[in-house]
């Protein structure tokens, strides 16, 4: 095999065709989807990439899926770092994928704001209050609203890669600590001028290199495709009714890792999500003023909520499943993470799903679930139009409208939801996905193997 490698590779340098293997039998069926025992990560070509290509497929399953609660803008997670979120989350996933720490190869957690003044040790920090062994590796990662997602395609391509066999991922974020910021005083400043405060959260939310705010965003794919203010009013108080039908079901309970809290002088467990607002009404919404341009379609109630919480994915390989008799709950098929025009960010969940479905040799009927984060009623509503998703199939429990959209989080949080309401549907397959600010969009596709 390696002999065929190294010609297959000095044939290519040289701009010789080289000798390929004899192909299968021509009896052998193509199969429609990809095997259960395959996981093919896919790059830009590259004698790398193709050595990749030639050797055999790796298998990537998910063990464990947890997250946090999702506490609301200065509510009752407001006193947690991101750090301790993610570590929160973490440990919930080893106990319920009955992973001991110490068989954990590497740590991965997205981080946006790093609002706190630990946050560039986070993934680290993690690592070490878990109680990972002290070599093994921990790597942080922002591709700000899909960091979450981010983390587990890393775990992935470690896994692949034969760089380990069992990686915890996360995502995290403290949104209410983020601070304000002085900027320009480090060396001194010019007698008489006035000191400016920065929100960092805001300046986090607004895309500099186009000067644009994301709801601005927002409001440029509404007139692109047509979206009005009512029908974004419409779906906001949609996704909070969903939201409610599946917390008084307990559909949130697989994934949740409940978060001890300090009130008065009490301890208590807090074990739901505190921003969504089931009470909301469509008249209240209709009173609200748009944010971000007069007659717009964006307002406080259509907007993801700026909110705390952290997820953990614990990835593991076929070989790990077997050695440690771990339980897979799900294996990742495929993913795909694309650019986008920056004004109209809020789009790159097509590019995304698209690329993903097509690396798996599916379609978007072959899809159990679809959830779509909800940066915006009008961005998801964009994306639902162009893709031509089914309602009764995307989003079926609410989104970030109503639970919120801590950034760095949100990825772990919608794979493990689509993780466990799989299951409990008895679906097959499942496809997640987000926008980015700047002009990206990242999917991740996932098969049950219950």
């Amino acid at each position: 095999m390696l002999d065929f490698l190294e010609s297959k590779i000095k044939g290519i340098r040289s701009g010789v065709t080289p000798i390929h293997p004899p192909p299968p039998p021509s009896h052998t069926p193509t199969p429609t989807h990809p095997p259960l025992h395959t996981f093919v990560p896919v790059s830009p070509p590259s004698v790398t990439n193709l050595i990749l290509s030639l050797r055999p497929t790796t298998c990537v399953f998910i063990v464990a899926a947890k997250r946090t609660p999702f506490g609301a803008y200065g509510g009752l997670l407001k006193d947690h770092s991101a750090t301790d979120l993610a570590m929160m989350a973490a440990k919930a996933a080893l106990v319920s994928g009955n992973v001991n720490p110490e068989l954990v190869d590497s740590i991965i957690v997205g981080n946006v704001m790093q609002s706190s003044s630990d946050a560039a040790y986070i993934a680290r920090h993690v690592g070490l209050r878990i109680g990972v062994p002290i070599p093994v590796p921990a790597l942080t990662v922002n591709r700000l609203c899909g960091s979450g997602f981010q983390s587990i395609i890393n775990g992935a391509q470690e896994i692949c890669l034969k760089e380990s066999e069992i990686v915890l991922c996360g995502g995290s974020e403290s949104m209410s600590q983020a601070p304000y910021a002085v900027r320009n005083i480090r060396f001194g400043t010019k007698f008489g001028v006035d000191l400016k405060m920065e929100d960092t959260l805001w300046a986090g939310l607004t895309d500099l290199h186009i000067k644009t705010p994301m709801g601005v965003t927002a409001e440029n794919l509404a007139e692109k495709y047509q979206i009005s203010r009512e029908e974004c009013d419409q779906y906001a108080l949609k996704t909070q009714q969903r939201w409610k039908t599946a917390h008084d079901a307990g559909y949130f309970q697989e994934e949740m890792a409940p978060v001890e809290i300090k009130v008065k002088k009490a301890t208590q467990s807090l074990a739901q999500d505190e921003h969504p607002r089931p009470q909301t009404t469509a008249e209240q919404m209709a009173k609200l003023p748009p944010v971000f341009k007069k007659e717009g379609t964006v307002t406080a109630a259509n907007a993801s909520g700026v909110c705390d919480g952290a997820g953990a994915v614990i990835v593991a390989s076929e070989e790990a499943l077997q050695q440690h008799n771990l339980t897979p709950l799900a294996r990742i098929v495929s993913y795909h993470v694309s650019g986008c025009d920056p004004n109209i960010m809020g789009i790159g969940p097509v590019p995304a799903i698209n690329g993903a479905l097509k690396k798996a040799g599916m379609s978007l009927k072959d899809m159990d679930l679809v959830e779509v984060n909800e940066a915006f009623a009008a961005q998801f509503l964009s994306v639902q139009k162009a893709l031509q998703l089914d309602p009764e199939k995307t989003n079926v429990n609410g989104g970030a409208i109503a639970l919120g959209h801590p950034l760095g989080a949100s990825g772990t949080r919608i794979t493990a939801h689509l993780v466990h309401e799989l299951r409990r549907r008895g679906g097959k397959y499942a496809v997640g996905s987000a926008c980015i600010g700047g002009g990206q969009g990242i999917a991740v596709l996932i098969e049950n193997v219950k």
